[in-house]
């Protein structure tokens, strides 16, 4: 249930991460616009969107980060990952490729980002289901080996991606809803993080 951006009780920064080409902005286009681009270009740099969702009665604003999955753009690393607790570690399921990167992604993203980060395996393109090159129980595996969530979806055809965005922020909130925790917001390239609600703001657990 989308509701208005500016209202909300939790901030969570998620990170979209994965090689170039696997899908990642048009899985941010199609959860935080309904959109999906044929012609999406390689993203230069970082975007993000927001997209705040009903979780458990309680408001949880997702700023969702993507960025290029090139080597040049590596110099972003550190403040891209800063604040983020959540990421979507993206393959295509018709490049084996993509998921064999994952290792390298998964291992970048533990180095530069909060330990307790959540992250699942997503297996995207699965409307290229017939051009598949891992099987599902393959990537499965790899996601049990690294203590991953995994689900395969389709940003074109809008399969699973709701059910992606919205099972990694019910874990998040869960998570963080446990431990109670006091966060700062020194989470990189600025946006505004901060705009109150009449009460006390609760959000994600930094570095």
């Amino acid at each position: 249930m989308s509701v208005e951006d500016d209202n909300y009780d939790y901030l969570f920064k998620v990170v979209l991460i994965g090689d170039s080409g696997v899908g990642k902005s048009n899985l941010l286009s199609r959860f935080a616009r309904n959109s999906f681009n044929l012609e999406s270009k390689t993203t230069i740099g970082v975007e993000f969107a927001t997209k705040t969702v009903e979780i458990d009665g309680k408001l949880i604003k997702a700023q969702i980060w993507d960025t290029a999955g090139q080597e040049r753009y590596r110099a972003i690393t550190s403040a891209y990952y800063r604040g983020a607790v959540g990421a979507l570690l993206v393959y295509d399921i018709s490049k084996q490729n993509t998921l064999d990167s994952c290792e390298r992604w998964l291992r970048e993203l533990r180095e530069f980002s909060n330990e307790s980060v959540s992250v699942m395996l997503v297996g995207n393109k699965l409307d290229l289901r017939h051009f598949r090159a891992i099987p599902t129980e393959v990537a499965l595996k790899f996601a049990e080996k690294n203590h991953l969530a995994f689900i395969e979806t389709s940003a074109l055809d809008s399969t699973n991606v709701n059910e992606a965005f919205t099972e990694i922020l019910t874990h998040i909130y869960k998570s963080v809803a446990s431990r109670h925790v006091n966060v700062n917001y020194d989470s990189g390239p600025k946006a505004d993080l901060t705009k109150p609600k009449k009460d006390d703001k609760k959000c994600c657990p930094v570095n």
